[in-house]
């Protein structure tokens, strides 16, 4: 990773589009310290540190929530609108018919989730807000409490603006870089924590090489588990046009075992915080209290509703990324075929077997990652300084970027090659 990094910085254009990101990154950061109007921030962390759910929203802004600045929600509300307008384009015919129109059609859906992103965004900070109590206010009040939905759907309509340029101009995958951001600046304050609390119990230092053997084995799994495949042989036909003969030649088709990424377990963290805060509306209500016993970040029925959101999505986004019937047509059409398999449907039942049988291990995979934290709270009674989900979309996002830098370096020496 490290030669790569180095063959990178010596190609100009592949160096600007690094520095370019390092800076969108920093300028997030600095905005992230931005205060939000009118909110009392020493009740607010104090709520909070009590509150085990909102840790969620804290793995998608860092620092940014628990000082309830301008970026406090973070990409958060992008995500649950991204999540809403894909399950809307199942359900509504003319949406349906609108994300099959090419670039045109892609970029109205993008605006329709830009403009469902500011909303949810208003609608979540006014929410966590009034659910806080008066006194998280400084001056309770219509005005006061629009101010802060404003302020704060701004700076979440800024992060997606940064999130955008970087995956146009920069090194790619914008939002997964401002989580990126997010889980690296609370490191250094998490492993404090952790320290600092096992000086002051000494008895739990028994704990310590747990943590690290469990952190170093979930790395060395992410890793592996991110860049296995599975290859299904394909056999080329031989054809002869003119004088030339064209295929002949053996390859295979690679499908990744966890072919949707961390995107299942952003999807799951923010859905499922997205019923509190609605319900925070109404903060004495019996359903508040009873969603805030079931959700509670230790509970075993917040577990079980993670992983079902985490199993739900990972089956969602591969079917969704993933067309079995197409890949099939175009290997016919191409005078390829898999080696015992006929060719059309029988090829497609193949294909679509393979990846469902992917999907489910991915699925449960994905699911016992975004558990760990709480399994190890309750076996070693001390706080996991890490959340296993963020240890994933740090090492997924650097494994990806890594990987389009080297195609990009790839591509450019067969170019010179060429040229």
């Amino acid at each position: 990773m490290l030669e790569i990094l180095r063959n990178a910085w010596k190609v100009e254009d592949l160096r600007k589009k690094i520095l370019y990101t390092l800076f969108m990154l920093l300028i997030y950061r600095l905005v992230g310290v931005v205060p939000t109007p009118g909110v009392n921030v020493a009740v607010i962390q104090e709520a909070f540190s009590s509150n085990s759910l909102w840790g969620i929203l804290s793995l998608m802004s860092g620092s940014s929530f628990n000082q309830f600045t301008i970026l406090a929600m973070g990409i958060s509300p992008y995500i649950t609108a991204s999540i809403v307008v894909q399950l809307l384009t199942i359900v509504i015919p003319k949406l349906e018919e609108l994300s099959k129109q090419g670039e045109e059609g892609r970029r109205k859906m993008t605006e329709y989730t830009r403009y469902a992103t500011v909303v949810l965004a208003a609608i979540q900070a006014i929410g966590i807000i009034i659910s806080l109590g008066s006194g998280a206010v400084k001056n309770p009040g219509f005005f006061t409490y629009l101010t802060i939905g404003i302020s704060m759907a701004a700076g979440t309509a800024f992060a997606m603006w940064v999130g955008e340029r970087i995956t146009e101009n920069g090194v790619g995958n914008g939002i997964s870089w401002l989580i990126f951001a997010g889980i690296v600046s609370t490191l250094p304050t998490q492993f404090g924590n952790i320290i600092r609390n096992y000086i002051a119990n000494p008895s739990t230092l028994w704990s310590l090489p747990i943590l690290l053997i469990s952190i170093a084995v979930l790395i060395v799994g992410i890793i592996f588990v991110d860049l296995g495949q599975r290859r299904i042989p394909v056999q080329y036909a031989k054809r002869v046009v003119g004088r030339r003969v064209y295929g002949g030649q053996a390859t295979h088709l690679p499908i990744r075992v966890n072919s949707v990424g961390m995107l299942p377990l952003i999807f799951a963290s923010s859905l499922i915080q997205f019923p509190l805060i609605i319900a925070s509306f109404w903060p004495g209500s019996k359903g508040y209290l009873w969603l805030s016993r079931v959700l509670n970040g230790t509970s075993v029925w917040y577990m079980l509703i993670y992983a079902l959101l985490i199993i739900a999505f990972t089956y969602f986004y591969s079917m969704i990324s993933f067309n079995p019937i197409e890949i099939s047509k175009n290997l016919q059409e191409n005078g390829g075929f898999i080696p015992g398999i006929r060719p059309g449907r029988p090829t497609s039942d193949y294909i679509a077997r393979t990846s469902g049988r992917l999907t489910s291990f991915a699925a449960i995979y994905l699911a016992v990652i975004a558990i760990l934290p709480t399994l190890f709270l309750t076996l070693t009674g001390s706080n996991s300084p890490f959340t296993a989900a963020g240890i994933l979309i740090a090492v997924s996002t650097s494994i990806e970027t890594t990987k389009q830098i080297e195609s990009q370096l790839l591509m450019r020496h067969y170019k010179g090659f060429l040229h």
